[in-house]
């Protein structure tokens, strides 16, 4: 099967680009030819990663915003469009994952995780569909909303009931939608890695992280940019093809 392995001339919004999944996904992109809006709350980082892009020869916009934020989000996807002229793919990367017992857990991570994981990735959702189903109107005649998500989105475990709930209901948002905008050409995909070596673990509570770490001491993780890679799959596909959920593990992951 063949693939259009270029993105020349459309626009990407990516949320969290400023590390992991998010930033390497923003390279990948620009690689193939497509502006990068690099959205995330980290100024210096993604202004470092426009540098790099830029040297490569594309184009990227530093928009600085909480998504959780939900004039924040809709700002963001506005000056994207306005400032580099249309949107062809979002991918909602922003997310936070704060582990631990949900007795006597503190309500600020809770709180934080729907702001983000799912509060997030609906506002930046609403913002830009009128604008990616603008674009299915020229160029590729195609265009793409990706979600992620993660194993967690499949199966429930103890310690991480509040992130599973976000990330079940960014894969139930996810499929209702994709079935909606079928017939319209807008794509709808839903990536869900498993363990991966980046910063999100590090936002948990010492004694959290240290039980991450000792779950996985013997898998050799994945890494962004093989993330990065299934995003660049999905986005890539002929019109007539769209991949709707990818499940990627590391290969010693057996939950």
């Amino acid at each position: 099967m063949t693939s259009d392995r270029h993105l020349n001339g459309t626009v990407s919004l990516v949320t969290g680009a400023s590390s992991g999944i998010g930033e390497a996904t923003a390279l990948a992109l620009a690689g193939l030819g497509s502006s990068v809006a690099l959205v995330a709350r980290r100024m210096d980082r993604l202004e470092r990663l426009a540098e790099r892009i830029a040297q490569n020869g594309s184009r990227a916009l530093v928009i600085e915003a909480d998504v959780g934020s939900q004039e924040q989000a809709q700002n963001a996807v506005q000056r994207a469009v306005t400032e580099l002229g249309r949107l062809d793919i979002l991918v909602n990367n922003a997310g936070v994952m704060l582990l631990g017992p949900i007795l006597d857990a503190p309500l600020e991570d809770w709180e934080r995780m729907l702001e983000v994981n799912l509060a997030g990735l609906l506002y930046c959702t609403h913002a830009a569909l009128p604008h990616l189903l603008k674009a299915t109107e020229d160029g590729r005649g195609v265009a793409d909303l990706v979600n992620i998500s993660s194993v967690a989105g499949r199966v429930a475990r103890v310690g991480s009931g509040v992130y599973n709930l976000t990330k079940h209901g960014v894969g139930a948002f996810s499929e209702s939608l994709r079935q909606e905008l079928a017939a319209r050409h807008v794509r709808v995909s839903l990536i869900e890695p498993g363990a991966v070596d980046t910063e999100l673990q590090s936002h948990n509570r010492p004694e959290v992280r240290e039980e991450i770490r000792q779950t996985f001491a013997e898998v050799d993780r994945l890494q962004a940019p093989d993330i990065a890679d299934a995003i660049l799959y999905v986005v890539t596909r002929p019109r007539r093809v769209a991949i709707n959920e990818v499940l990627i593990r590391p290969t010693e992951q057996t939950r």
